[in-house]
């Protein structure tokens, strides 16, 4: 996200490396599996919204990532949709377990901890494909819940970094003005040297001019 001095554009984002990409990512394709598994195919307006506030958390994240090369106003903009997204859900996750009277885990429940430390280690939906096909629905939504809690955690962290990076160092147009007042502080800088260098070659050309008529004189 750093750029240099007089550089217009940011550093590109890989945001395919981003943790909140990946585990968001993680939650979309787990939300595919929940919904097949465990929701009516038809007739249940619930399945696409799921499946459409998890995509839309991650392809945000996408978004924002490559036009915050150019605009980190448009890029908070959309982390905070992505996050927006993810936090709906959340809540469609938490209307499920209450709907069919399945508890939400919490730190009394003994299986809490080993799934919070698992979604803090594993970022890629690879390490949850192997359990995803035999998990209760109680199990994976309490899965995803934490998913959801841990990605939100990470994002408002992210999204703190990108604003105090915009108080600092402003948006492309702050950027420009810098680079454009850069270049012609430089070229300023250059010309004084020149006129320095000029008027120094000038003194010597006559010192030697009068070098050269003493010595014709003598």
């Amino acid at each position: 996200m750093e750029y240099k001095k007089g550089q217009v554009l940011k550093g590109g984002v890989v945001w395919k490396n981003l943790y909140i990409y990946r585990k968001s990512d993680a939650l979309y394709q787990l939300t595919v599996v929940f919904c097949r598994r465990f929701l009516p195919p038809y007739g249940d307006r619930t399945v696409d919204q799921m499946i459409q506030a998890a995509r839309s958390g991650k392809q945000n994240i996408v978004e924002g990532s490559e036009d915050g090369k150019t605009s980190t106003e448009m890029e908070l903009k959309l982390l905070n949709v992505a996050r927006a997204s993810l936090q709906e859900l959340c809540e469609d996750y938490k209307d499920y377990l209450k709907s069919h009277n399945l508890p939400l885990w919490n730190s009394s429940n003994d299986r809490y901890e080993r799934m919070r430390l698992f979604c803090r280690e594993h970022n890629d939906y690879d390490a949850y494909s192997q359990i995803a096909e035999t998990m209760s629905d109680e199990e994976m939504a309490n899965l995803a819940l934490t998913l959801c809690h841990q990605t939100d955690k990470m994002m408002v962290k992210y999204l703190e970094q990108l604003e105090k990076q915009f108080v600092t160092e402003g948006g492309i147009k702050e950027r420009m003005h810098a680079a454009r007042t850069g270049y012609r502080n430089g070229m300023d800088n250059r010309l004084h040297e020149l006129e320095a260098e000029n008027q120094q070659l000038k003194e010597e050309v006559a010192k030697l001019k009068e070098e050269i008529r003493r010595l014709r004189n003598t």
